[in-house]
């Protein structure tokens, strides 16, 4: 694994989803799915939003409608948590969750929305 590509992608991942829950699925991580942990670090991470053509929050914005589109809500709310700390306003989530309702369906929809209403209670 290239070491300063990993590094890149661990200081990216720390300012999206959180220091400390990078750091739980780092150590958490066993023998079997360690070295998955270090790849998705290091590519997800590293090359793709290490690549400084899209800024952060752009890239929040593009994972929430791929993440919904995809159905993997328990990604979706992770990734949310990111686009705010990323810059992504309120209102832009909405408007995000609107173009997910046409494009990905109205279901996604409706689950991203109570998941949004849930984050937003929890952190105010």
């Amino acid at each position: 694994m290239d070491k300063e590509l990993f590094d890149k992608g661990l200081a990216k991942r720390k300012a999206t989803l959180g220091a400390e829950y990078v750091e739980k699925s780092l150590e958490a991580a066993n023998d079997f799915n360690k070295p998955f942990q270090e790849f998705v670090t290091a590519y997800c991470w590293g090359f793709a939003w290490g690549d400084e053509t899209l800024d952060t929050k752009t890239r929040s914005m593009l994972n929430l409608t791929m993440i919904a589109s995809l159905n993997r809500m328990h990604e979706w709310e992770l990734h949310l948590r990111g686009a705010l700390r990323n810059g992504v306003t309120k209102d832009e989530i909405r408007a995000i969750m609107h173009q997910i309702g046409i494009y990905a369906g109205i279901p996604a929809a409706v689950e991203c929305f109570r998941i949004a209403n849930r984050v937003f209670d929890e952190d105010g």
